[in-house]
């Protein structure tokens, strides 16, 4: 499993900082009191004194991607250590070493351990999600072999929540905010296939899943901040993440009793339209049937991915040709679907570029260690550790990629045929090069999902519209810890394509 950070919350306020520091304070020199001498022998970046880590701690809040670059720079291809707000990180780099991760069993490095120790899952979702994840592998099974069959359905929404959530009139510019424009169409497209019509396209369903990611992430923060005696209390008093599931029960609870009706009279035959949440309730098995239990794993994390593709492309017009080129001579010999996807190499590219530039997370491949676990350059990471990959300063290294600085939206395409080797360069293809899907076995499960309904979107807006920047220069992102987010504040132009 291949932890996806979500998005941070649109607001950090002053009281949620101060919260931050004052029990941050406390947790973290106990933490390193604890935990500091058993791993004096790994390298620090930044101050490894009680009281110096502690404020680095602090200052990875905003600049963990510096510290990350740092470490990556100073002790490449070699693990190094970070303070972060509770806990010391062991980030590790180059090809041995992510391979020494990827072949480890699971109760020696732990992905599942680790997303929980990151998010706090137990604790902000329950035990029962945390320790059975059942609904993971159908995200890689059923929800990848059926994409063909629901493509219609994910083109069908790309198309109609664009037209619905843009609002355009006649040939006329208008101003939208980027990220909340792509995050309701993204949330509303993936519910397409998740929970279908018409519940996808409720506006309170929409704004609910937007509103839990940002909960989600706020609650891994603050319940870490605190033991675990009281970590069932912070996360009862000081999330929302409650709060966001009581709300898609209301929404959900109807659809599955009424589905359970029907599969109980007339069996799973014809019930309806084949979806995620249909697949979980055929699978489920006592108490996982309830509605809360599919509610937990019906919301799931939005991501930002298409939001950098954007301000990539009104940023930079001189690419809109060519990537219309290709779209349309596909769909003129293919039409819309599945297969023409595969085929829209510059779409793919595009959106793989943007991605390496500026993915979801710093670090990925997320592991907590099981036992005392020994790399193959000799280096132990005690029992307990937390430890991950430096995945962007790989991807923005200059001995892997040329000119990694520069947005080369064709960089994965116009390499593809050269070696026999392009399925390697797709969006999808996992590489020991490009890791923001992940690596190995635990590889993000969902990507193929992602992959397809980013690529109509992204099609989409090339065929259907003209855009540019509201101002001159390409939004900056922003950083909260390890997660990348892309710029909140800025506005991109749309009109309708004037041919």
């Amino acid at each position: 499993m291949q932890l996806q950070v979500p998005a941070p919350p649109d607001r950090v306020s002053g009281l949620f900082y101060s919260l931050i520091g004052l029990v941050t304070a406390t947790a973290f020199i106990v933490a390193k009191f604890s935990k500091r001498s058993k791993l004096d022998a790994i390298p620090t970046v930044g101050c490894s004194t009680w009281l110096g880590s502690w404020w680095a701690g602090i200052r990875f809040l905003t600049n963990a991607a510096d510290v990350i670059q740092e470490g990556y720079e100073k002790h490449k291809a070699a693990p190094f250590k970070v303070a972060s707000l509770n806990r010391w990180m062991v980030v590790v780099s180059g090809r041995q070493l992510l391979e020494d991760i990827c072949k480890s069993p699971d109760d020696e490095l732990s992905a599942l351990e680790a997303t929980n120790d990151i998010l706090n899952v137990q604790y902000s979702m329950g035990p029962e999600i945390f320790r059975n994840p059942y609904h993971i592998p159908i995200a890689g099974s059923k929800l990848t072999r059926n994409l063909g069959t629901l493509y219609p359905d994910i083109r069908d929404e790309v198309v109609t929540a664009f037209e619905e959530i843009l609002d355009l009139k006649r040939n006329e510019w208008k101003s939208v905010p980027a990220l909340d424009t792509v995050r309701k169409v993204v949330c509303r497209t993936a519910n397409r296939a998740f929970v279908g019509l018409p519940l996808c396209r409720n506006p309170d369903w929409v704004n609910l899943n937007i509103q839990y990611t940002v909960d989600l992430f706020r609650a891994g923060i603050v319940i870490g901040l605190f033991p675990r005696m009281l970590a069932p209390l912070a996360a009862r008093w000081l999330t929302g993440v409650a709060r966001s599931i009581r709300g898609g029960m209301k929404h959900l609870h109807p659809i599955i009793e009424e589905r359970q009706k029907y599969v109980e009279k007339h069996g799973n035959r014809g019930a309806d339209r084949p979806n995620v949440l249909s697949w979980l309730m055929e699978v489920a098995e006592g108490s996982e049937r309830n509605t809360k239990s599919l509610t937990l794993r019906i919301l799931h994390l939005q991501m930002q991915i298409f939001a950098q593709a954007l301000y990539n492309l009104a940023a930079n017009p001189q690419y809109m040709q060519p990537l219309r080129e290709e779209v349309e001579s596909i769909v003129e010999s293919e039409g819309w679907s599945k297969g023409a996807l595969v085929k829209m190499r510059r779409i793919d590219s595009f959106l793989k570029e943007s991605q390496r530039m500026e993915g979801n997370a710093v670090v990925t491949l997320p592991r907590r260690a099981m036992q005392d676990f020994t790399f193959s350059d000799g280096t132990v990471i005690p029992k307990g550790t937390l430890l991950a990959f430096a995945t962007q300063p790989t991807h923005l290294d200059s001995e892997l990629y040329d000119n990694p600085d520069v947005f080369d939206p064709f960089r994965f395409s116009n390499t593809r045929g050269e070696d026999g080797e392009g399925l390697k360069r797709q969006f999808v293809s996992l590489n020991p090069e490009y890791l923001a899907f992940g690596y190995g076995k635990h590889a993000c499960p969902g990507r193929f999902f992602a992959a397809t309904y980013l690529k109509t979107m992204l099609a989409h807006i090339v065929m259907s519209y003209d855009i540019q920047l509201e101002d001159s220069t390409r939004p900056q992102s922003s950083y909260t810890t390890i997660a990348i987010m892309a710029n909140r504040h800025a506005n991109v132009m749309f009109r309708r394509r004037n041919y």
